[in-house]
């Protein structure tokens, strides 16, 4: 599908308030997400990353892939104007501007799948910390040792629910409120993390950790244990992903601003305060659950009590993650009716806006919006494994939007040699980071083969 933009306003009709528009006849701008992108859900993954790979090995990589987004975002934040001056409202607008062809294509295809997934993801995460409040409730009444194992499928199905409703927002700059609500959250949900790490270790009931993470053991071959490295190294990745909405978050910044100098100082510092916070939940979480350490260290019961802190941290997960799918759902939602309305121009049922008191509502865009949530609701039930679908996630989307992507258009826009010292360094490091996707991809991949030899279809529990 040849989507050229998204979240595509109709220029102001003759009689509007002017003010109200930017000069390109797009709605001026209030804010941006960038929080609510940077520190998401990834987090919960990283003591078990750390455990895979070790203390040494394990913090180099987060901290390595610290370094290079931080990096590559400042390249990235450069391309949101292109050459001559226009906006690109979204990655593919940048990417067609500055590199065009079978580059643009390939850019749209990856961007909108790894959208389209990273909503799936959140389905099933959002799922997990629901059934976990639940859990928490059923094991402070009956005991640890207590089967308080529960169905996902109706969590999922409800997160759906009001996924329908909360998608009817028209557009990206509408959902300021919401992407604050959410970064709240997530500091919340990651600080109660690292309290009940740091108060398991104070305790001495943590579990032993290693050099090199994961032990071999005759259970745990060395082949195994590469491939789980490999998985670790996709689930850091998909923390570190958020630049595949980079440009999007760019032109929700307020207008007037000069939003090169504003996305790089927001950049610098969501990525800084993110990387303390992994930095922490990866180290204290390890150090807290040694090498046994669960996939998601705040819904795989290494921590009961306070069940009531339990409760609130999977609370804050859930609340989150209300939000931070909108982030990543606008843009293929926009992308869609963009087209529909080129393909379209003089269809109501693709064009008219409603008015419903103070909402504005486009039949259109209440049929795809639902039949889109009601889809990743049920490949949410279909494939519930947490950590080996973000390690996909965030392999396919790391080298190509986070690195491949802006190193392109930066070495375009500034005009740099490929055969100077400093293009031959960007390529270099496009290379390296290529290298780490495939094999998180492959370790990601083999572990969902595994999880499918012994899943029942619809029968997913936690």
């Amino acid at each position: 599908m040849n989507v050229e933009s998204s979240n595509i306003e109709a220029p102001p009709v003759p009689g509007n308030d002017a003010s109200k528009f930017d000069e390109d006849g797009h709605p001026k701008r209030t804010g941006a997400h960038i929080i609510t992108a940077v520190i998401g859900s990834g987090v919960l993954t990283l003591a078990w990353a750390i455990a895979q790979m070790g203390w040494i090995v394990g913090l180099t990589v987060l901290l390595a892939f610290s370094i290079i987004t931080m990096f590559t975002s400042t390249l990235l934040a450069d391309c949101y104007r292109a050459a001559d001056g226009t906006r690109n409202y979204v990655y593919k607008d940048a990417v067609k501007s500055y590199l065009g062809g079978i580059k643009y294509k390939f850019c749209g295809v990856v961007q909108y799948s790894y959208l389209v997934g990273v909503t799936i993801g959140y389905s099933i995460t959002t799922a997990i910390s629901l059934v976990a409040m639940k859990k928490s409730l059923c094991f402070h009444k009956h005991g640890h040792n207590h089967d308080c194992t529960l169905s996902n499928n109706p969590f999922i199905v409800l997160f759906g629910l009001i996924q329908i409703v909360i998608s009817q927002v028209p557009n990206f700059h509408e959902l300021a409120f919401l992407s604050f609500i959410a970064a709240i959250m997530s500091f919340s949900y990651a600080s109660i993390g690292l309290g009940l790490s740091i108060a398991k270790i104070t305790g001495k009931k943590h579990a032993p950790t290693s050099i090199t993470g994961k032990p071999i053991t005759d259970s745990y071959s060395a082949e195994e244990k590469m491939w789980s490295c490999f998985a670790a190294i996709g689930n850091i990745a998909f923390a570190y992903a958020f630049a595949v909405v980079l440009i999007e978050i760019q032109d929700t910044i307020r207008s007037g601003a000069p939003e090169s100098k504003v996305m790089k100082r927001a950049s610098v510092v969501g990525i800084l305060i993110s990387t303390v916070f992994y930095m922490l939940c990866g180290v204290l979480g390890y150090a807290a659950f040694g090498n046994a350490a669960p996939g998601n260290f705040l819904t795989g019961y290494g921590f009961y009590d306070p069940y009531w802190l339990i409760l609130t941290a999977n609370l804050f997960i859930a609340i989150h993650l209300f939000g931070a799918y909108q982030v990543f759902a606008q843009p293929v939602f926009g992308a869609v009716e963009g087209w529909c309305r080129r393909r379209w121009p003089g269809n109501t049922f693709v064009s008219k806006e409603h008015k419903l008191g103070r909402l504005r509502v486009n039949l259109f865009r209440v049929v795809w919006r639902s039949v889109y949530v009601v889809f990743t609701t049920l490949v949410a039930m279909l494939l519930p494994f947490f950590n080996d679908f973000v390690g996909l996630l965030g392999a396919i989307s790391f080298w190509p939007l986070a690195v491949f992507f802006p190193i392109e258009m930066y070495m375009v826009r500034a005009k740099i040699s490929r055969w100077s010292c400093r293009g031959f360094f960007l390529q270099v490091l496009s290379g390296f980071c290529l290298v780490a996707s495939l094999l998180a991809g492959a370790g990601s991949i083999r572990g969902l083969v595994h999880s499918l030899r012994t899943f029942e279809l619809l029968q997913s529990r936690s």
